[in-house]
């Protein structure tokens, strides 16, 4: 196999500032994702509850995460999977009610977990009594806190919503109103302080009832131009995120304001932590957003948009090592989301897909930071087929079936081998998507019987990063050679290297100590070196 040695940079753990806390939770913890819509049925109406979430605290606590993250689970529209909210301190009654949160936090708590909620600010519900009341009277105080346009031919601009379409929609007056996402999801205007003054009473509502912190929904939106100019280029997106072209539609500068006005806030709240939803291309951009005096943590998405190569992960790592370090901030990794495609689809499907999801599973939570894993992916589950007449996703219908929306990965999580996978309890109605038939065999009952599993290798993972302080928390050194990646954590106390081998010949890799975890039970070691076969990763502590 050809071979080349790339150059090796390294990114040393973000140090602690002066007055900070010796060890702040957030910095390199794991967080679990809960759609909670998916998650697990307590009342049997075939919809994921908190009831049903309380039940399965136990198995989170066992997996040895640290804390979870809850999609929304505020009233809504129903018109985009909870992110078109009514009512910001509240709870759907579908899934329970305020005192259901206060009970989970209190149940989370007694296991060592923490919970982080997600808030939305960028956008409300078009059911929303402030959009209602703005509908009603154009003149109304409501009608400053959204943006609205003057009846006209055409729309004010050419900005497009990334659901498709144009981001601007009529009022039953011919109004123009904005929305970048879906219709029923009119954005709010952030230059009217009402709207930063009752998010202000939403973050402590919460916080008063002990949640840890808050994922923030398009956090690097809020803001647009002021004045409504066109943007330089049509929707399109580069591969990692918005760039040039969305100029005046994301990531004006008056945003990094609400972020420093909202770790006020936090700061008043101990260990309490906000993390955001930033999808821009430039990753020095990103991390401007977890500067000290704004959010903890931001997303990292440069692994989830990756293809399945050497040169993209390793600058997906390094990239965002130098990014965030230059801000004193952790990275927070993502291989999966609510978003996006199931990883062992993405990678390939099948065999080889999850050969590759339980190597990408390997170096992720090596890696110095806060790593985030969505329900599911411990158990290796690939996208599911939704059959059309059955998704709801507004993707997919606002495209006219073009693209093939998110309802694929966010289908309800399999617990047993029984009829209905153990999603809801016997008797109960169908579930809110289909269940596909071959799901019992993914079921959490069945992979902690084999010790083979996807799930059994993410136990063993978090279990080891927990008790090496080389994993998650070292400084880490990247390099490549040929198609190995390999990442070199390393403490005072110890070394520990992640390789993973993402060609297609197994290479031999130096090993002097001892191997700590495989991806693979396919990895062979002798006294001084391991064969490390195609898509897949090792855990090597150094002597």
């Amino acid at each position: 196999m050809a071979t080349r040695l790339a150059t090796v940079r390294t990114s040393s753990r973000p140090q602690v500032s002066p007055g900070q806390a010796p060890a702040e939770w957030w910095r390199t913890a794991v967080v679990y994702q809960v759609y909670l819509r998916s998650f697990a049925d307590g009342n049997g109406d075939g919809i994921g509850d908190l009831a049903g979430l309380r039940s399965r605290l136990p198995y989170l606590s066992w997996l040895g995460v640290d804390a979870l993250w809850i999609n929304p689970h505020y009233p809504s529209g129903g018109a985009d999977g909870g992110y078109d909210i009514v009512d910001y301190r509240s709870v759907d009654p579908d899934y329970g009610d305020v005192a259901d949160i206060e009970a989970l936090v209190a149940d989370a708590r007694q296991l060592g977990l923490r919970v982080i909620l997600d808030v939305v600010p960028n956008h409300s519900s078009d059911q929303h009594p402030w959009f209602q009341a703005a509908l009603a009277d154009p003149d109304s105080a409501e009608a400053g806190r959204y943006h609205f346009a003057p009846p006209s031919e055409e729309p004010p601009n050419n900005w497009q919503s990334l659901f498709g379409g144009p981001a601007w929609s009529r009022t039953p007056d011919g109004r123009w109103y904005l929305h970048l996402f879906a219709p029923e999801q009119p954005d709010l205007n952030w230059r009217d302080p009402a709207v930063a003054e009752d998010f202000d009473r939403t973050l402590r509502f919460w916080l008063d009832r002990g949640v840890s912190g808050f994922r923030v929904d398009v956090a690097y939106g809020l803001f647009k131009d002021a004045e409504l100019r066109d943007n330089p280029g049509a929707y399109s997106p580069t591969l990692f995120g918005h760039g040039p072209e969305q100029a005046m539609t994301w990531n004006q500068p008056e945003v990094h304001d609400v972020w420093r006005r909202w770790r006020s806030i936090c700061d008043e709240y101990p260990d309490t932590m906000l993390v955001g939803e930033v999808c821009l291309a430039d990753l020095q951009e990103v991390a401007l957003y977890s500067r000290p005096d704004e959010m903890h943590q931001s997303f990292s998405f440069r692994l989830l948009k990756s293809s399945w190569s050497v040169d993209a992960f390793a600058d997906g790592v390094q990239s965002a090592l130098d990014a965030f370090s230059s801000v004193g901030a952790p990275v927070s990794w993502v291989l999966g989301n609510h978003d996006k495609d199931r990883q062992v689809s993405r990678f390939g499907g099948g065999e080889l897909g999850t050969a590759r999801a339980r190597a990408a599973a390997l170096l992720m939570l090596a890696l110095p930071g806060s790593p985030y894993l969505y329900a599911g992916e411990e158990l290796g589950l690939p996208q599911a087929v939704v059959p059309d007449e059955a998704k709801l996703d507004p993707i997919f219908h606002r495209s006219g079936g073009a693209r093939a929306g998110r309802d694929g990965c966010r289908v309800p999580m399999p617990w047993n081998d029984s009829d209905g996978v153990g999603f809801s309890p016997d008797g109960a109605a169908e579930p809110w998507l289909p269940i596909p038939a071959e799901w019992d065999r993914f079921a959490v009952s069945r992979q902690t019987r084999d010790g083979g599993s996807m799930l059994t290798l993410y136990r063993r993972a978090l279990a080891l990063r927990s008790a090496h302080p080389a994993l998650g928390s070292a400084a880490a050194t990247v390099g490549t050679r040929g198609d190995v990646l390999t990442v070199r954590c390393a403490t005072e106390e110890e070394t520990v290297r992640c390789v993973v081998n993402m060609g297609a010949e197994t290479v031999l890799v130096r090993n002097p100590g001892s191997v700590l975890l495989a991806s693979s039970t396919s990895v062979k070691a002798s006294a001084r070196s391991v064969a490390l076969p195609p898509n897949t990763a090792v855990w090597l502590l150094e002597d």
